[in-house]
């Protein structure tokens, strides 16, 4: 007679008992004896075989579970089933193996600090108590029960019900014999009594949309981009250039994966000049239609685009060519569909309870309880997940303004204060100032770019004053004026210069990159080509203009992909750019003067050395005020100058007096209306010369942008 009741077996049986292996694998009775139980439903006999021959024999006790006894402590053993007209089933043992999580690792995760959360949640490949096999753990509080099932165990986890871990709120199994590619998903017994089937919150590798199974990965990839990381590590981003190209993989060169479209990438960006490139979200998500900004898994790129080692190697191989790698990353909201994050364990978890709190109602999604130390340990460590194990640069940090006020998109009566009556989710707030610390803490060099559209202090002010500790800021008040201004016909202008120079004000205010992204170039805004007045030249010129005066401006720089050649078409996500413009002289112009602009920009301090530092920035005017011409001179640490000319009327502008900041010769290191770029050719014959008061008489071009030069 077993001393397991009846009750707890059949539970066991069913794989519906929280503590499976307090019944199953070995245990020793008071009496000193040991005692192995085993689930093998429908098995003629089952026998625990060690490593030393020896055998012991089990019992069937009733509805699948066996048992047997053994005086000595049991070693290793395996269980060997015999099945009448089938083959014998012989697998190690997965309830003899102590938890893969320790004390301190379901402190860390109680306490919201774990930072490599992923090493210890998830699925993972070990050779664990002398077997190899996948360790299987995941947080799931509300549960009264959790299994996992896969194409492993014909989708059927009552044989491999995991273990509550206790207050921890984490369920874990180690199943011998398993390796990488196994196909899996939890199945989790709500506190109200339906069992649901979900994704892996941690899981590393997905399946292809619109499959949504979880996968088990494990990376062979060697990185070879250590003479990067380690002059990263060394650099401050802020003092450096960074021209950055923003892309949507899936539609920048449809059917390329990963790998294939790391050559041409390449061959791109060395064309063209940039930096940087930063892809549109590619953690794994259902709808591709979303851009990837509503993500089901967090850890696992996704496979629409090839494995994980796949993206490691583009990563990798973008290094070793010289360019750095931003990724978008989305801890605003998450989709809710019923596979993934959404009730996960049947019950609000990684989204708040208070629907108020934890619904976008404008866009269909859940909000993050950034309250909850296990939420906030996960999206933190996801952070850091991508630094790490991926190697990327920065995280482009999308909507903060959601994630800044409890009354985003919200009416009256919509949404509760925070403690002190205000409008401020303190909670989110203290959620982005710990994973920028932490991150820039552990991973000196990077940037964490914050797409912040308000006017909140301090975004990239350092935690240690009270601010979020972003590195940069993107600047949509410079984007929506700048946009708005060279929209309009020349004619009109004049009326609006404030438009420009309004952002000259508080310029020096954040770190800034100046973003013409994809968000501005779908939904009826067409592009930034089709935006400008005028014929087909005029539209050329002007697309020039705006590109000079803004690679001159303070801040960073950021394009997206096809503006740079001027793309006739509105960017969708179900097609590629057309390319085929390149095949049209006054296209393939343009983006060879995007590619001077980036040359330029790099040889010249001036223009990147001091961006966030108003003492090296100065506008000028004088002697000739003109409400078209837009000028202003930058400066590096060494004195060296680069002065920037915008004309941005339909005319020439001849015999153009303006004091430069220094007399001397001045060389012109740009021309916007330069023939080779498709202009007019109206310029100043490569030299400036202002008398020793600075004074200088100028040729501005029609609807042009100059750069003058001048070293120390």
């Amino acid at each position: 007679m077993s001393d397991v009741s009846d009750e707890v077996l059949d539970t066991v049986a069913s794989g519906s008992f929280h503590a499976p292996h307090d019944v199953l694998g070995p245990h020793q009775r008071p009496d000193g004896t040991w005692v192995i139980r085993a689930r093998r439903p429908m098995a003629s006999t089952v026998t625990a075989v060690f490593v030393d021959g020896s055998q012991v024999p089990l019992s069937h006790l009733r509805s699948g579970i066996w048992e047997g006894e053994r005086d000595a402590q049991p070693g290793p053993y395996e269980l060997v089933a015999t099945y009448d007209g089938a083959p014998d089933y012989r697998v190690d043992d997965p309830y003899r193996h102590l938890p893969t999580l320790g004390d301190v690792d379901r402190h860390l995760i109680a306490e919201g600090r774990h930072e490599q959360l992923w090493q210890v949640l998830g699925a993972h490949v070990r050779h664990y108590d002398g077997v190899s096999g996948v360790s299987f753990a995941v947080w799931a509080p509300n549960a009264r029960a959790v299994r996992v099932v896969g194409d492993f165990n014909s989708w059927d986890g009552q044989g491999h019900s995991l273990r509550s871990l206790g207050s921890s709120g984490v369920w874990e199994l180690f199943v011998p014999g398993l390796g990488a590619g196994a196909v899996y998903k939890y199945e989790i017994l709500t506190r109200h009594g339906g069992w649901i089937l979900k994704a892996d919150p941690m899981a590393q590798r997905a399946e292809t949309p619109p499959a949504t199974g979880s996968v088990v990965t494990e990376s062979g990839h060697m990185w070879g981009d250590e003479a990067w990381m380690t002059r990263r590590a060394g650099r401050d981003v802020l003092a450096q250039p960074m021209s950055t190209y923003e892309l949507h993989l899936g539609s920048w060169r449809p059917g390329l994966g990963y790998r294939e479209a790391v050559d041409p990438l390449i061959d791109y960006l060395t064309e063209v000049g940039y930096t940087h490139v930063e892809f549109l979200p590619l953690s794994e998500h259902p709808f591709g239609g979303s851009w990837g900004y509503q993500v089901s898994g967090y850890y696992a790129p996704t496979s629409r685009f090839g494995s994980p080692d796949d993206l490691r190697y583009l990563i990798d191989r973008l290094h070793q060519a010289g360019f750095g790698v931003i990724m978008d990353w989305v801890p605003g909201h998450f989709p809710k569909d019923a596979f993934a994050l959404a009730r996960f364990d049947g019950d609000p978890l990684y989204e708040h309870p208070d629907p108020r709190r934890g619904e976008h109602k404008d866009w269909g999604t859940l909000i993050f309880d950034y309250g909850r130390n296990e939420v906030r340990n996960f999206l933190v460590a996801n952070a850091l997940y991508w630094l790490e194990e991926f190697h990327v640069d920065g995280l482009r940090v999308d909507a903060v303004a959601s994630m800044l006020y409890l009354d985003y998109s919200r009416e009256a009566g919509q949404w509760e204060p925070n403690i002190y009556g205000g409008r401020e989710n303190l909670e989110a707030i203290r959620f982005l100032q710990e994973v920028n610390a932490t991150a820039y803490k552990r991973y000196p060099g990077i940037a964490m770019i914050a797409e912040e559209s308000t006017s909140y202090p301090g975004v990239t002010a350092p935690t240690s004053a009270g601010g979020l500790g972003f590195g940069f800021k993107w600047n949509m008040g410079w984007m929506n004026d700048s946009l708005e201004y060279i929209k309009r016909d020349p004619m009109y202008r004049a009326h609006h210069e404030g438009e420009l120079s309004f952002s000259f004000v508080y310029a020096f205010s954040e770190h800034f990159i100046l973003p013409i992204s994809h968000d501005e170039v779908v939904h009826g805004k067409g592009t930034l080509f089709t935006r400008m007045p005028g014929d087909h030249w005029q539209k050329l010129a002007n697309t020039r203009a705006f590109l000079a005066y803004m690679w001159g401006h303070p801040g960073k720089q950021l394009l997206f992909m096809g503006q740079d050649f001027g793309q006739l078409s509105e960017w969708s996500e179900g097609r590629g750019l057309d390319w085929w413009m390149l095949d049209q002289p006054p296209h393939r112009q343009l983006l060879g003067f995007v590619a001077a602009l980036n040359r330029v920009y790099r040889d010249n301090a001036p223009l990147w050395a001091r961006d966030s530092d108003g003492s090296a920035f100065t506008r000028l005017g004088a002697p000739t005020w003109n409400p078209n011409v837009v000028a202003f001179s930058r400066h590096d640490h060494d004195g060296n100058a680069v002065t920037v000319v915008c004309n941005f009327s339909g005319v020439p502008l001849h015999d153009f007096e303006l004091d430069l900041p220094a007399g001397g010769a001045w060389t012109e290191l740009l021309n916007s209306d330069a023939e080779m770029y498709g202009g007019s050719g109206v310029g100043n014959l490569g030299t400036v010369h202002a008398d020793d008061n600075g004074r200088a008489t100028l040729v501005l071009p029609p609807l042009g942008v100059l750069w003058l030069g001048r070293r120390a």
